[in-house]
């Protein structure tokens, strides 16, 4: 999506010749594969477990800690695998959005070509564009990462849960309204939805 913002803001009028189909298509292809072969190690790490006790889950719903939680094995091999994983499939895609060169320069240089662009208006509406991604990205690797790259041992389950649902349903929950917001019909509804409720 930060490629695809700089894109568009930088080079509008090469966007589809840079943003091509092959592009997207190899894009989603060769993260589709990093998360299956990760899914696949985790469903093959839980399968060699033993459990002896209690088969009852206490979270919203079968994450992965909590399945470990209830093994009666030696669970630390995979826990460390899991941080290893965690590392790269959490932190990794994290610091490729926010810090890498592509996507650090792409937003100084979108910040540098808004700033050139004469109405205010505009201005406004790409930093808007931009700074929601942020937030989004942000919002949804930062509990990801507390979830999953810190030790599970005196963390409150309570907080588990929230960080949980946090990045399962308050993000995805959060993007169609974030994104959809700036559309100017969409501003409008929601406006008379709010002034009728009212």
């Amino acid at each position: 999506m930060s490629y695809d913002r700089y894109v568009a803001i930088c080079n509008p009028l090469r966007y589809l010749s840079i943003m091509t189909h092959n592009f997207c298509v190899t894009s989603v292809s060769i993260i589709w594969l990093v998360a299956f072969i990760v899914t696949l190690i985790n469903i093959i790490s839980i399968y060699n477990l033993h459990f002896c006790g209690p088969h009852v889950i206490d979270h919203f719903y079968c994450d992965y800690e909590p399945i470990l939680q209830l093994s009666c094995s030696d669970t630390s091999i995979i826990q460390k695998m899991n941080l290893i994983l965690g590392f790269f499939n959490a932190t990794g895609p994290f610091i490729i959005i926010v810090m890498s060169y592509i996507i650090v320069m792409s937003y100084v240089y979108i910040v540098m070509t808004v700033l050139k662009i004469p109405s205010n208006t505009r201005i406004h509406k790409a930093f808007s564009t931009c700074s929601s991604h942020l937030i989004v990205v942000s919002m949804f690797y930062g509990t990801l990462m507390a979830v999953y790259m810190f030790p599970t041992k005196g963390q409150s389950l309570t907080l588990s849960k929230i960080l949980s649902l946090m990045y399962t349903v308050l993000t995805p929950l959060l993007n169609p309204i974030i994104y959809s917001l700036r559309n100017k019909d969409i501003k409008e509804a929601f406006l008379k939805l709010k002034c009728n409720n009212l």
